[in-house]
């Protein structure tokens, strides 16, 4: 299924595209997209079937504002390094473990929304990322599909950064990740039935028309699976938290001076196979 949140920020209602492409209303079948949803076997039943009977009503998405595909997110956790040649086109070792690090939930926007370019900023740039969204509570996972039973689905992810803040203003790396708009998120939460192989995705970036970022999830060092079992050895994750897997390269910090980082009036696209596309224009915060 691809299930979905429409509306105005803060007052979106569930929703879901059927097969024929068709946005279907899901509020009078359950209240949002949520964790509480996504650990609900009954209920992600009663949405299939309502999607199969054909009967939801279809919504107008002429000029319908599309918002974050998972509502209530109790976190945001990252990867940081994890495409070999994202560490290569930084000069970065290959991490021997995963690089953990946080973006705060009020960074996620929808997948149109404005993206605003933090005030100081230098060094905007952009990260295409496969998203994983969590349905079950996951702790201290030991296999590989152990881990792939606690993903309810995935996204496509836009993990904004401020590369002078995260890198040349001391401490960790959060200051560079955690501004306003940083983190647009969807359109779909694609639940796993659609995605029979998270390591064969094409993910794509273009700046202006141009593309940038040209890559695939078989790069990850640490796979989708990897991932999850080892982030629950260290925290809890729940139904609902969101992982941004990492990004391919291709972004402005590892190219030639002059680097081309992101300025008030560019405009983002990026997509991944089978997961939808996102569209932003940046404006000054």
């Amino acid at each position: 299924m691809k299930l979905l949140r429409v509306g105005t920020a803060g007052a979106e209602r569930p929703a879901l595209l059927d097969a024929e492409g068709a946005l279907r209303d899901l509020s009078g079948t359950v209240t949002d997209i949520d964790g509480a949803l996504l650990s609900d076997a009954s209920a992600l039943d009663r949405v299939r079937a309502a999607a199969e009977s054909g009967e939801l009503p279809v919504l107008d998405a002429q000029g319908l504002r599309v918002g974050p595909p998972v509502g209530r997110i109790g976190k945001v956790v990252c990867i940081g390094l994890n495409y070999h040649d994202h560490a290569a086109e930084t000069g970065a070792t290959p991490p021997a473990e995963p690089v953990i690090f946080f973006k705060a939930a009020d960074t996620v926007v929808g997948p149109a929304d404005t993206v605003l370019v933090p005030r100081k900023s230098v060094k905007t740039d952009w990260e295409v990322e496969l998203a994983i969204v969590i349905g079950r509570t996951a702790r201290y996972l030991e296999s590989d599909a152990e881990a792939l039973a606690h993903v309810a689905g995935y996204a496509v992810s836009h993990d904004v950064s401020e590369r002078e803040f995260q890198i040349e203003r001391g401490g960790t790396w959060d200051k560079g990740k955690n501004c306003e708009t940083f983190n647009p998120l969807g359109p779909w939460l694609v639940t796993t039935d659609e995605v029979p192989d998270p390591q064969a995705l094409s993910l794509k970036l273009w700046v202006n028309g141009e593309l940038k970022q040209d890559g695939t999830t078989a790069q990850q060092i640490f796979p989708v699976a990897e991932v999850v079992r080892y982030v629950s050895q260290f925290m809890t994750l729940y139904p609902g938290d969101v992982i941004n897997t990492g990004t391919p390269a291709g972004v402005a910090m590892g190219q030639p001076e002059p680097k081309p980082y992101l300025r008030a009036g560019d405009v983002v696209e990026l997509e991944i196979e089978g997961l939808g596309r996102q569209r932003q224009e940046l404006k000054d915060a």
